[in-house]
C-alpha cells in the first residue's frame, strides 16, 4: 500500500482535482485506490456525486469506534473508492490533540487496509497543523501542487522548512507544476527555476484549462467526461512518472 498526500499550505492550487484524476488515473490502470477526503469543505467527496457525511464524525473515528472499512463508498468507476469527507473534520486537531500519539492515529486507521489497497490518496485540507503533521507521519509521499507564481513557491519553501524541522527524513516531498499557463513569460521562467532548485519536481505540468474547471459541473474526474485533451494526457504523464518514482523508491528498500 501507498499512501500519497496531495498536500499544500496554500488553498486555490488545484490540489483536490489533483487528487481526484490522479487517483482515477491510477484506478484506471488497474490499481485498487481509495482517496480519502480530509478536507472538511468536502470537494473531493462533492465530485465523486458522494455525501460528505459520516456517522460520529471525527470523533468517533480517532476514538476507534468506527473503522475506515466501513465508511467507504464505491464510486461510478472501477477500483475506486471514496472515504468522504465530514464538516466535523474541521475539529480534527482537537480530536487528536486529545489521544496520546496524536501524529500517529491517522496511520493506525490507514494500516488495516494495507491489503485492500494498492494506493490511497490522501485530499488534504491547505494549513499547517496538528493533522497536517498526523498526515505526514501516514504519507510516504507528499505531492504538493504549485502554481508558477512567487508566493506559490513561498509556501514550498514553508513545507519543505517543516518537515525538514521535524525530522521526517523518510517522507519524499514532490512537487510539480498545477494551473500552469505556458504563454505566461513569468510561468516559464520561474518553471524553469524551480525545476532547477529542486531536481525532484516532476516534469509534466497541469495546465491551466476550462476543461478541468468543468469538474465542478460535471461532477466526476476529468477522464468521465473527456476521452482526449491537454489537460488527460497531462495527468496521464504525471501519473506515469509518479508510479516510476514509487517503484524507484521500493526498488531501493
Amino acid at each position: 500500500m501507498n499512501v500519497l498526500a496531495v498536500y499544500s499550505i496554500k488553498g486555490g492550487v488545484g490540489k483536490t482535482s489533483s487528487a481526484v484524476n490522479l487517483a482515477y488515473m491510477a484506478a484506471r490502470n488497474g490499481y485498487r485506490t481509495l482517496v480519502w477526503d480530509l478536507d472538511p469543505q468536502g470537494a473531493s467527496s462533492y465530485y465523486f456525486r458522494i455525501k460528505p457525511k459520516i456517522k460520529g464524525g471525527s470523533k468517533d473515528l480517532i476514538a476507534g469506534k468506527r473503522e475506515l472499512d466501513g465508511l467507504i463508498k464505491g464510486t461510478d468507476f472501477e477500483n475506486l473508492d471514496l472515504l468522504p469527507a465530514d464538516f466535523s473534520f474541521r475539529n480534527l486537531d482537537l480530536v487528536l490533540d486529545a489521544k496520546k500519539k496524536p501524529t500517529q492515529q491517522l496511520k493506525k486507521l490507514l494500516k488495516p487496509l494495507a491489503e485492500e489497497y494498492d494506493f490511497i490518496f490522501l485530499d488534504c485540507p491547505p494549513n499547517i497543523s496538528l493533522l497536517s503533521e498526523a498526515i505526514f507521519e501516514a504519507a510516504d509521499i507528499v505531492l504538493s501542487p504549485i502554481i508558477p507564481t512567487t508566493l506559490s513557491l513561498r509556501t514550498l519553501e514553508q513545507l519543505e522548512k517543516f518537515i525538514e524541522d521535524n525530522d521526517l527524513n523518510k517522507l519524499a516531498l514532490i512537487p510539480f507544476f498545477s494551473m500552469a499557463d505556458r504563454r505566461k513569460k513569468m510561468h516559464r521562467d520561474i518553471m524553469e527555476s524551480l525545476s532547477n532548485r529542486y531536481p525532484e519536481t516532476l516534469t509534466a505540468a497541469i495546465p491551466y484549462a476550462s476543461d478541468i474547471e468543468r469538474m465542478g459541473l460535471e461532477r466526476m474526474p476529468l477522464g468521465g467526461y473527456i476521452k482526449k485533451s491537454q489537460s488527460l494526457a497531462a495527468y496521464d504523464a504525471l501519473w506515469q512518472e509518479i508510479l516510476a518514482r514509487v517503484t524507484h523508491k521500493y526498488n531501493k528498500q
